[in-house]
């Protein structure tokens, strides 16, 4: 029996991959670019320098997420390709070898070999390679990963985090810019962890509290690397 709501495999794949190239790429827009302008203004009061460099970082950290997230993906939908060719050729010349295995896995599941036999022969009836493929490599052949929505979704996450350090940092009076930026910073940093721990069904605390972390000691590091900076070169 099923219900409302409840994650399977085919949505919750799909689910955590939007999962890990939206908000993951978010996260690192947020981060990266916070870093890198708050260590900018650690050494230079400049605000066209600042903007400058946040916008750099902007378009090629989100170009790099995008390409990256296209080659990581299709690597793995040509991985999934091979193996759906190979077990297509494998019924094509052992059918009965593989209802047979197909068989054991059910069996492997809790099923009684008679009635694990008579799923695996019907289940091979109506489509032999899904059954299979579902059952042995956890493939659905008419899902295949995207690469070009992975990348799509990281290139638009990632410039989407990372306007909130730059718009914060570049907005404020002199003396504001850097709290402001790591405010902004942290209430992003909260958001993502929440979406990120409620599309996951994990504990969400723990989502926040990292994100929190990670980000609060880049932006401190970057920014005592920036004054470091600041000062020999003054």
């Amino acid at each position: 029996m099923t219900h409302a709501g409840e994650p399977h495999h085919d949505d919750l794949s799909e689910r955590l991959n939007r999962l890990r190239a939206g908000v993951l790429g978010a996260n690192d827009g947020i981060v990266s670019t916070a870093g890198l302008v708050v260590g900018v203004a650690g050494a230079s009061a400049d605000r066209t320098a600042i903007l400058a460099a946040g916008v750099a970082g902007l378009v090629a950290g989100a170009l790099s997420m995008a390409g990256g997230e296209y080659v990581s993906v299709s690597t793995q939908r040509d991985t999934e390709r091979a193996a759906l060719a190979l077990e297509e050729r494998e019924l094509r010349e052992m059918p009965d070898e593989e209802e047979r295995e197909l068989a054991l896995l059910y069996q492997d599941k809790g099923l009684s070999p008679e009635l694990a036999a008579r799923v695996a022969r019907e289940l091979t009836d109506r489509d032999p390679l899904r059954a299979h493929a579902e059952a042995e490599l956890g493939i659905d052949p008419d899902s295949l990963t995207s690469p070009w929505q992975a990348a799509w979704a990281s290139l638009v996450s990632f410039a989407l985090g990372a306007l909130i350090p730059l718009v914060a940092i570049v907005l404020p009076p002199l003396a504001w810019r850097v709290w402001a930026c790591a405010a902004a910073v942290l209430v992003g940093l909260v958001l993502t962890g929440v979406v990120s721990a409620r599309l996951g069904s994990s504990p969400v605390w723990r989502a926040v509290r990292r994100n929190v972390v990670v980000g609060t000691l880049t932006m401190v590091v970057t920014y005592g690397v920036g004054l470091l900076f600041g000062v020999a070169v003054g």
